[in-house]
């Protein structure tokens, strides 16, 4: 079986039922924190953002680029690539008919070199068990890359002992990923099971920097 395949078989022995609801206060709490660390990075960058071109590898259901239209970005400058079918679907029927929709391996995905402004990628690369399809997808993004352009990574940074179908991706394995990057990082989210535990405490316990799960990372390409 293929890494491709066993990525496919175990998002489908997950059954999340409205844990990623935003009505959920702990899950608005997290899309919050890190919305507003995402903005802060992304007002530095040059240009305004109806000009700029982006691709997120793992789209989903097509929440993420959702968010890039509410920033300015333009349907038309837009492409989201999904390994499984259905979430594909859904994500078609969520965004405008101008926003490029891709099924398949992001790493032979049709994304013209040196065309982005901006790669995403959310929780997928901690959901790659396998090295060299990590390499093979970090490549593919760092190629689609303008210079001058960068990769908006987020990700859990450590291990969850409950759930073997993933694994931590800590900085030094990103830096692995994308050798010629420039870095900028920010810990985020407290860790999940924390916040659900107790939501109306967030913010409290948010203050502890290693209570964070997640980092998101800005990589420049220069």
């Amino acid at each position: 079986m293929s890494e491709l395949d066993a990525i496919a078989q175990r998002y489908a022995r997950r059954d999340a039922g409205d844990r990623y609801s935003l009505l959920r206060p702990e899950v608005w709490q997290m899309w919050q924190e890190r919305q507003r660390a995402l903005l802060k990075l992304l007002a530095r960058r040059p240009g305004v953002p109806v000009d700029w071109r982006a691709t997120e590898v793992g789209c989903g259901a097509g929440g993420n680029l959702l968010d890039l239209l509410r920033l300015g970005l333009r349907p038309e400058h837009l492409t989201g690539i999904e390994l499984l079918p259905e979430r594909l679907l859904a994500a078609r029927a969520a965004l405008p008919e101008g926003v490029r929709l891709l099924v398949g391996d992001a790493s032979s995905a049709d994304v013209a070199p040196g065309s982005q402004d901006l790669v995403l990628q959310s929780t997928v690369f901690s959901s790659i068990l396998d090295d060299a399809l990590q390499q093979q997808v970090a490549d593919a993004m760092w190629r689609w890359l303008k210079p001058g352009g960068a990769i908006v990574w987020y990700d859990f940074t450590v291990n969850n002992p409950r759930n073997p179908d993933v694994r931590g991706v800590p900085l030094a394995r990103v830096r692995e990923l994308f050798p010629h990057g420039h870095f900028t990082a920010r810990r985020v989210t407290l860790a999940p099971p924390l916040a659900r535990a107790l939501p109306a405490a967030y913010a409290l316990f948010n203050l502890v920097p290693w209570l964070r799960t997640h980092r998101l990372v800005l990589i420049e390409k220069r």
